[in-house]
């Protein structure tokens, strides 16, 4: 997009964390917006900092994972503006712990929220974009969307699929003015990982360390300039591009860091089957009965 003042935009998230911070330099571009999030005391105080800028805020306390109350807010937004510049896709959650932990409810909840929600908002609000003369969509990815790692498999799901979901759209409309970026931040310093379940018995979800992360500030300032660029794919961190590159360059590398250990794990796990089959009682067969003479 060639200028962002006095454009319309709709930011999922904005508690806190990165859509936070997206609002707020969003509206040092002069974006009014319309501002969701589950959290209405975070959104208030966001919704109190924008509106010091001078633009137009708007709040609505909206649950990802309830279709139809997303549909009725949506609803709303056309009725209250009747048009529509620029859609950020950023609230997101996570799942730390094995896969075969995870319940079904689990899965379908972040599925929900990461994924779901954002086809959907961008199905129904595709042609509102479309009709004006340039409107951009951005997807909050991860890092997680481009490389995947252990014990978060939901999470890194729904990124690939956001990430894949991104490169369609783009494909499909870019003809039509309508610019899609997917943001791809290595760790940050948000309370994504503080807050998210942990499938592990008497363990936490792990934080990582502050030296790798980067900050919702940078990614924010970095989503503005990938809307401005009209820019796919936009890698924030040192992380991001450090894992990005060694993907694409020796993909054995990470294969293998995945695997280390692994045959000193598989013998300690053939002698503990060899151990139980040795301790196992083994069933002894009644034998047959004799049948009787005639």
């Amino acid at each position: 997009m060639q200028n962002l003042f006095g454009k319309k935009g709709l930011v999922t998230g904005a508690a806190s964390g990165i859509g936070r911070e997206i609002a707020l330099q969003l509206a040092a571009e002069g974006v009014d917006l319309f501002l969701w999030d589950i959290d209405e005391a975070g959104l208030a105080d966001t919704a109190e900092t924008v509106s010091l800028v001078g633009v137009e805020v708007i709040t609505r306390t909206c649950d990802l994972t309830d279709q139809k109350q997303i549909s009725a807010e949506l609803q709303h937004l056309v009725e209250t503006w009747g048009t529509l510049d620029l859609l950020v896709n950023n609230a997101g959650v996570a799942f730390y712990g094995p896969t075969d932990t995870m319940s079904a409810e689990q899965w379908d909840w972040l599925l929900a929220i990461n994924l779901h929600a954002p086809i959907q908002i961008t199905r129904e609000l595709l042609p509102l974009l479309l009709n004006r003369p340039e409107a951009h969509i951005v997807n909050v990815s991860s890092i997680c969307g481009l490389v995947a790692g252990a014990r978060f498999s939901a999470y890194q799901v729904s990124k690939f699929a956001l990430q894949g979901f991104s490169e369609a759209l783009r494909a499909e409309y870019s003809r039509q003015g309508l610019g899609v970026s997917s943001i791809c931040p290595g760790p940050v310093t948000t309370r994504l990982f503080e807050t998210a379940p942990c499938g592990r018995i008497g363990k936490k979800t792990p934080i990582p360390p502050r030296w790798i992360c980067t900050t919702p500030q940078q990614v924010a300032q970095r989503t503005i300039k990938a809307i401005y660029s009209d820019q796919g794919l936009c890698l924030v961190g040192w992380v991001a591009y450090a894992l990005y590159y060694l993907k694409r360059i020796a993909p054995w590398s990470l294969d293998l860091a995945h695997r280390l250990g692994r045959r000193k794990r598989m013998k300690k796990k053939a002698a503990q089957f060899a151990l139980h089959s040795e301790t196992r009682p083994v069933k002894t067969q009644a034998p047959e009965s004799r049948s009787k003479a005639a």
